[in-house]
């Protein structure tokens, strides 16, 4: 008879348990809670956690809670070095691998949702060549204009990729059209799909949005406690220009405004209350209430007992 350390390899074979939900609903903290259960290795699917040095306005998991079990995909590149979602893919589906080699159970916990769904439904990202002269000309535009300006623009050509993006996401506006004006056809009918030999568990978050929108408050004015001002100024000491797609992210432009003079500290936070917001109801485009695929809990009151119950039956293999 194979021994329970076997029993829990064959079980975590294949297996992959996906955590979503918006901004602040508490995918670290039960994150963390589910690997202390299930002998779980956490999986970072949060485009912002990939870059070193921006810790503070990320709300990066801190050192204690990193080392309480093992984090992946987390402080994997500098501030200028731009990974691609074919480049996510890759080492994300190769972490997993790793992971499930050790006989442990991957958890992927983000809110980056054309990350997830990249993971999940494998997308085969366009083989569009870069065009630098191309490119060139339409990050010149986006400068000029701004990003969200640029982003807007191209919802008018597919507003269908562009529901589910970032505003603030330059480099992938820029992308989009660059994708679009070299084939001829739009960026969101460019994603042909071929799903890896994997079985997902998806779990989504929710709290009620204005207990949501209340920690993000709260959220944003720890960062403010911890030294984010100082973060973002020892950033730009490092030399990283303020220009770079990383450091347009939420609340890092607004605090480098703030130390240009531009804006006054309380008005940075209101802009970074402002976008957080606006944040949160653009993931809802990726994960949604009626979508079967997902198991929804609330957070309140605490549903840890009832998730681990189904996680279980799940690594059983019981429907």
């Amino acid at each position: 008879m194979p021994s329970e350390h076997t029993q829990r390899q064959l079980s975590t074979n294949k297996r992959v348990l996906v955590l979503v939900g918006p901004t602040a609903v508490g995918k670290t903290e039960l994150a963390i809670r589910l690997a202390e259960k299930l002998e779980g290795e956490i999986v970072s699917a949060d485009s912002r956690l990939l870059y070193r040095g921006m810790d503070i306005g990320t709300a990066k998991p801190s050192r204690s809670e990193m080392a309480r079990f093992p984090h992946h995909m987390i402080d994997r590149a500098e501030p200028n070095e731009i990974w691609s979602l074919a480049t996510f893919q890759q080492k994300i589906l190769s972490t997993i691998d790793e992971i499930q080699r050790r006989g442990k159970l991957p958890i992927v916990a983000g809110g980056t949702g054309q990350y997830i769904r990249s993971l999940m439904e494998g997308w085969i990202i366009p083989t569009v060549q870069p065009d630098p002269r191309l490119r060139e000309v339409l990050e010149q535009i986006g400068l000029e204009i701004g990003a969200a300006e640029l982003h807007r623009r191209l919802s008018l050509i597919d507003p269908i990729a562009t529901a589910k993006m970032d505003a603030n996401n330059l480099r992938r506006s820029i992308r989009a059209l660059e994708v679009i004006f070299t084939t001829g056809d739009l960026f969101s009918t460019q994603k042909d799909k071929q799903p890896p030999d994997l079985d997902f568990k998806l779990i989504g978050l929710t709290r009620p949005r204005e207990e949501i929108y209340a920690r993000v408050d709260a959220r944003i004015e720890m960062m403010f406690e911890m030294g984010f001002v100082e973060e973002v100024k020892a950033l730009l000491e490092k030399g990283y220009n303020q220009d770079l797609p990383t450091l347009s992210a939420i609340g890092y432009c607004e605090v480098i405004q703030y130390l240009h003079g531009e804006i006054k500290l309380e008005e940075t936070k209101v802009q970074m209350r402002k976008k957080t917001r606006e944040f949160i109801r653009r993931q809802a485009n990726w994960f949604k209430p009626d979508d079967t695929t997902i198991e929804w809990h609330d957070m309140t009151p605490d549903p840890l007992n009832e998730i681990l119950d189904s996680i279980k039956s799940w690594l059983k293999g019981v429907k």
